[in-house]
């Protein structure tokens, strides 16, 4: 996953919706979202290889999300970062708690997004200690929360702007869609070379190898009810498939 944006306790009837893009290699094997037969009460896509998740949410509303903080060169993580959210989402520990307990060395760099109905936390093994969020807009891509990223800029301020239009989702479909390469000189230096660089600066990312792969919309209503939209992309980015999955009770 490599953008995540939340509106936190601002709207009066979403107190939490989330749009978000997953990157990853298109060889990478995927399940798209649905309820996990083991897990019935989980809604997430699934990663195939090492069985975690980037995001879901669950019947009761608890919420994960996970992206990579680029670092080319270091030393892969003995832990898949997808665990983080998979044991979050089929846990009962609260997100202060389960926060608390993450041994970050263990994990490649990683930026966490962790809530139920009361409390957002946001963690990373490459910041300070485990925060709780305010009420706010957040986003998150591939360094440290709200590190202003053109991409990262551009993607809240049309968040923004798309919460005032719900219960209409295509706004939010709209500018996770959005290709648009940043100029050079804006471009952040991440230790990638410039070709990557201009291709990954971009929200929605296109490459035969790697790119967007899901765009999600997360909408949870104050009255319990929640819808989950993903929407996947194969490597020509074309629209592959759109999954629809509500969950809790209304």
């Amino acid at each position: 996953m490599c953008l995540i944006l939340v509106a936190w306790q601002i709207h009066p009837d979403y107190p939490l919706v989330v749009a978000a893009n997953r990157d990853e290699f298109h060889a990478r094997p995927t399940a798209a979202a649905a309820r996990w037969r083991e897990v019935p009460y989980v809604v997430a896509g699934r990663d195939l290889e090492a069985g975690g998740t980037w995001l879901g949410v669950t019947e009761t509303g608890r919420f994960a999300a996970v992206t990579n903080v680029r670092e080319p060169g270091k030393p892969k993580g003995l832990q898949s970062r997808g665990c983080l959210t998979r044991d979050f989402l089929s846990g009962t520990m609260s997100p202060r708690d389960f926060s608390a307990s993450i041994t970050g060395a263990a994990f490649s760099g990683f930026n966490l997004l962790v809530a139920d109905a009361e409390t957002l936390c946001y963690c990373s093994n490459r910041d300070g200690p485990p925060r709780v969020l305010p009420a706010g807009i957040y986003g998150v891509s591939n360094h440290l929360l709200d590190t202003p990223w053109p991409k990262l800029t551009t993607a809240k301020a049309r968040f923004a702007e798309a919460l005032e239009h719900l219960p209409v989702e295509r706004p939010f479909f709209d500018l996770l869609a959005d290709d648009e390469i940043v100029p050079d000189e804006a471009l952040p230096a991440t230790g990638v070379s410039l070709d990557w660089e201009r291709r990954l600066s971009a929200v929605f990312v296109r490459s035969p190898d790697y790119g967007t792969r899901a765009s999600t919309l997360l909408l949870c209503h104050r009255d319990g009810a929640g819808v989950l939209i993903e929407r996947g992309f194969g490597p020509d980015a074309n629209i592959i498939g759109d999954v629809r999955v509500t969950f809790g009770q209304g």
